[in-house]
């Protein structure tokens, strides 16, 4: 099969936050001769066909429904600016998001210890943590994104209630980790809750939780009933 061709269309309510695509390299050149505000900025005109994915991120306000939204952020040395677009869901292909284990290779040697103990945080609660933000991006695209101010920027999809002890785990990790941990938990459904907040929260609190289509507030004791005191 070509580099170019795409499987078989796939329904824009197919795609959630966070996953990784493909576009095809004819619809990116379309869309970036729309752009002329991005005329010569580094690496965009040859993004996709050098294989290097998009992001699905949140939509926003007048983004048709019929259409994707996604996302790259460019590396610190090119201005770390973010560009956003929104593409056609028969000119995209998912691909398979790289676990945190996956992509250790591609961090400093500092932050070894400190990913190892989050994949065995993991595998203790059955479950696979993936990276987004720096590490991800450069694990993807082969271009600098870490620096020695980078966060590890981690999601775990995860059952609700969150297993127990897993929040109270991450926590113990950062305290010691020599880069800040951020990210969320992914639910089910889709939605992203971020782990400090969700940690945090009073029993009787809401925590802001975030999805494809916008934000909302949700209860924190159904979130977290499973988690030990």
């Amino acid at each position: 099969m070509p580099e170019t061709d795409l499987p078989e269309p796939v329904s824009p309510e197919a795609f959630a936050r966070h996953d990784l695509v493909r576009a095809d390299p004819g619809a990116w050149a379309d869309w970036l001769r729309t752009r002329v505000d991005l005329a010569g900025i580094p690496h965009l005109a040859g993004w996709t066909a050098a294989g290097r994915p998009l992001i699905v991120r949140r939509r926003v306000p007048g983004e048709m429904a019929g259409s994707v939204p996604l996302g790259l952020p460019l590396p610190p040395a090119d201005g770390k600016r973010r560009i956003g677009l929104a593409l056609p869901a028969a000119e995209l292909a998912p691909l398979a998001a790289p676990s945190l284990a996956e992509t250790a290779e591609h961090a400093p040697a500092a932050w070894h210890g400190t990913i190892a103990a989050l994949v065995a945080l993991g595998e203790r609660h059955g479950l696979v943590p993936r990276p987004f933000g720096g590490l991800l991006w450069q694990a993807v695209t082969g271009l600098p994104y870490l620096t020695t101010t980078s966060d590890l920027d981690l999601l775990w999809p995860c059952p609700a209630p969150v297993p127990s002890g897993l929040l109270d785990g991450l926590a113990t990790i950062a305290d010691s980790a020599p880069m800040r941990i951020d990210g969320e938990i992914l639910l089910p459904d889709g939605a992203g809750l971020h782990w400090r907040e969700l940690r945090d929260a009073p029993e009787d609190g809401t925590v802001l939780a975030k999805g494809l289509d916008g934000l909302a507030m949700r209860p924190v004791a159904p979130l977290r009933a499973g988690i030990a005191a």
